[in-house]
């Protein structure tokens, strides 16, 4: 794979619904760092997760609130993730967050953090706009599951899971409605712009680190491919 890489890490697995797991981002802080002794660079797009699902939730049982208001949540979630994980990298990051991820990069940082931008955009969104920016053609989506599914799996236990499919079929399984908290392998306006762009979107498990390993460096690997 190209030295510059889009990984967009699922909120969920940075803070799942127990609190922040630590153990797992001390060894993905190990594995990122050597991965870039190797000479990779990275655009680590942070997700907002079960942080901002629990946000979202709690505001449902309180008020009433419109689609802008619950994707600003969802943003302020996925910028405090990103915060977080910035502040673990330390110097090896670039000088901010990116909250814009239609400008092109100019750093001489390995590791540049990126987090939500505004409503309408999740951050499956912004890791496409990043790649689409800095000319990377591969996202790594990394969240919970080995696999995408054509259907639900907790809900359909004949559900197939995907190891290679093409963008007109994946997009007919996520549809194209975008919602705050959605919980979507990656999301449909996502979809509709890398399929635009012709785009490789690979989704793998974040917590299979030596399955990540192989992912990044050209071997076999489980996960899903859609191109």
């Amino acid at each position: 794979m190209a030295s510059s890489l889009v990984i967009s890490v699922g909120g969920s697995i940075i803070v799942p619904a127990g609190g922040i797991d630590a153990a797992y981002v001390k060894k993905f802080r190990s594995f990122i760092l050597n991965q870039v002794k190797t000479g990779k660079k990275f655009y680590l797009v942070i997700g907002g997760g079960t942080t901002a699902r629990e946000y979202l939730r709690a505001a449902a049982t309180i008020a009433n609130f419109g689609q802008a208001a619950g994707d600003w949540l969802g943003i302020s979630a996925t910028r405090l993730n990103a915060q977080f994980i910035k502040t673990i990298f330390g110097r090896l990051t670039h000088s901010e967050v990116i909250i814009d991820p239609t400008k092109k990069i100019k750093t001489s940082k390995s590791i540049v953090i990126v987090a939500g931008y505004k409503p309408g955009w999740s951050t499956d969104y912004c890791a496409a706009l990043i790649a689409k920016a800095n000319h990377a053609k591969t996202i790594i989506n990394l969240s919970n599951i080995d696999y995408a599914y054509d259907r639900d799996p907790r809900k359909y236990p004949e559900a197939k899971k995907l190891k290679q499919v093409t963008w007109p079929e994946f997009r007919k399984i996520v549809g194209n409605v975008w919602r705050p908290g959605l919980n979507a392998p990656f999301d449909p306006i996502a979809s509709r712009l890398a399929a635009k762009l012709k785009m490789k979107v690979i989704i793998a498990n974040g917590h299979n680190l030596n399955n990540l390993s192989a992912c990044l460096n050209g071997k076999k690997f489980k996960g899903t491919v859609i191109d």
